[in-house]
């Protein structure tokens, strides 16, 4: 029986400086029988030369150069739509594949009887040496994932999924589109990890397929969200934005969600302009704070709720951890 034909998704911009290894990466897997669908949007390196190169040596290669710069989310969106096979995977101009990465993927969403599957990833600096194991356990998403993968609450509240660890179902793409640009805090892997949630079944994969390049501009933003803020003002300010960016969009979009979803939606994004610009006391939204943070751990959801509803007294809970991180990082 001839194995399924995998599309593998890759937009590419002024990537000429890790862009072979990635691409040797995807085309010397152990799963042979790829198409690899290439956008790339105008770059003004070698890129394209680069392209050019490699689809001339492999027929595996399908290569779009675009007449004029897309953007990242029309990037996706062209190629998105550009897959002919049963099953597309994505994938980014830096980082580098494991052998096995496909193999496993697919081999993983059968046996779950899944729609979507994606998986951890090591993450590694510019010359691939390891920076944090577990790209999972550094940003805190291990727990969360566990508990929730047989819920849309997966990628609900935050984004779990790593689009570059993502093999999916084409059936789902229609979906999928189009993709929202309302806010840049939902990315085109929380809509696509989310609307497959809310219409199937997604899997995970705790093994690391992927060297999870970072260099430059991109740097995974935790140190500067979870570890780096020395000011409480300032993580309230950017959660509250996040998620006025992210409810924003789902009520926006109203009709990917049931009607009890689209209430809560709804509840929620009063809920977090209402409590932009308090200072003081706030319990009037106790109710969808306590729908949307119930079933978190009993620490993760009073930290929160003290730093959102009571800012005065989330300040000095946030000096007493902050002096403590900095006695422990001296030891």
């Amino acid at each position: 029986m001839n194995a399924d034909t995998i599309d593998i998704l890759l937009p590419t911009y002024n990537g000429e400086k890790y862009l072979k290894e990635q691409l040797d990466s995807i085309l010397n897997q152990t799963y042979k029988n790829i198409r690899l669908i290439i956008s790339d949007d105008c770059s003004k390196d070698s890129t394209p030369k680069i392209l050019e190169e490699y689809r001339g040596k492999d027929e595996r290669i399908e290569l779009y150069l675009q007449k004029e710069n897309i953007g990242v989310v029309k990037g996706i969106e062209f190629l998105l739509k550009k897959v002919k096979s049963n099953y597309y995977m994505l994938a980014d101009q830096d980082d580098v594949w494991l052998p096995m990465k496909v193999e496993k993927s697919i081999e993983t969403l059968k046996k779950e009887n899944a729609d979507l599957v994606f998986g951890d990833l090591e993450v590694v600096d510019q010359d691939l040496k390891t920076m944090y194991p577990s790209f999972g356990d550094f940003m805190l998403l291990n727990r969360k994932i566990n508990k929730y993968i047989n819920s849309y609450k997966v990628n609900y509240l935050y984004n779990c999924v790593t689009g570059c660890t993502v093999l999916s179902k084409k059936e789902f793409i229609e979906k999928i589109l189009p993709i929202p640009t309302e806010s840049k805090y939902l990315i085109h892997d929380h809509w696509i990890g989310l609307v497959v949630a809310l219409n199937g079944k997604l899997a995970y994969m705790p093994e690391k397929y992927i060297k999870y390049r970072q260099h430059g501009n991109n740097q995974v933003g935790t140190d500067k969200i979870s570890h780096g803020f020395k000011n409480i003002e300032q993580v309230r300010e950017l959660f509250i934005n996040v998620k006025l960016g992210v409810f924003g969009t789902y009520v926006n979009n109203k009709e990917k969600f049931s009607k009890e979803l689209q209430e809560q939606n709804e509840k929620a994004l009063n809920y977090y302009n209402d409590i932009k610009d308090k200072k003081n006391f706030n319990f009037k939204g106790w109710k969808i704070f306590h729908e949307l943070y119930k079933t978190e751990t009993p620490i993760y959801y009073i930290e929160n709720f003290i730093i959102m509803n009571m800012p005065f007294f989330g300040k000095i809970l946030f000096k007493i951890r902050y002096g403590v991180l900095k006695i422990l990082k001296r030891r």
